[in-house]
């Protein structure tokens, strides 16, 4: 049985400070011991965005934020794409990517969203409708490749 994904959108100043720790400790947990990449992963943005969480029994499980456009792009931009080790395989991935395009437009218009994927995850973003706009680029030492979905 498929446990159910609790969806939470918040402003940074309305996270909890639980919640907060949750967030920057899956981040750290994915990107920076399981990517083993040492990298400023808090980067002076996460004060403009939108963070989308998913919970399953209370823990959190999936994260995006929603930056708006002008702070990483001209677009809306969707980022910090995070499912947690434990819960991956039962498509939390795919829930949190739409949850994210659709709260995207609802707080920006349906204007086109960029990503800034890691190359590996090319066809994963493909089959939510993004397409590659970019050459690859190195970020941290990890092949990336910008995307846009067009509305």
């Amino acid at each position: 049985m498929k446990e159910e994904i609790k969806w939470e959108l918040k402003k940074f100043k309305e996270l909890a400070v639980e919640e907060l720790y949750d967030i920057l400790r899956l981040r750290s947990e994915v990107f920076v011991v399981e990517q083993n990449c040492v990298f400023l992963d808090m980067d002076n943005n996460d004060h403009e965005s939108y963070h989308l969480q998913g919970r399953a029994e209370g823990k959190l499980i999936a994260y995006v934020r929603i930056l708006p456009p002008g702070l990483a792009y001209d677009n809306p931009s969707i980022g910090r794409v995070v499912t947690s080790p434990s819960y991956r395989g039962r498509g939390a991935g795919i829930e949190l990517m739409k949850t994210a395009i659709e709260k995207t437009y609802q707080l920006y218009g349906t204007h086109a969203i960029m990503i800034g994927a890691q190359l590996y995850l090319k066809q994963f973003y493909e089959n939510l409708g993004f397409s590659k706009c970019s050459e690859i680029y190195l970020e941290d030492d990890i092949q990336h490749i910008k995307m846009v979905r067009n509305p």
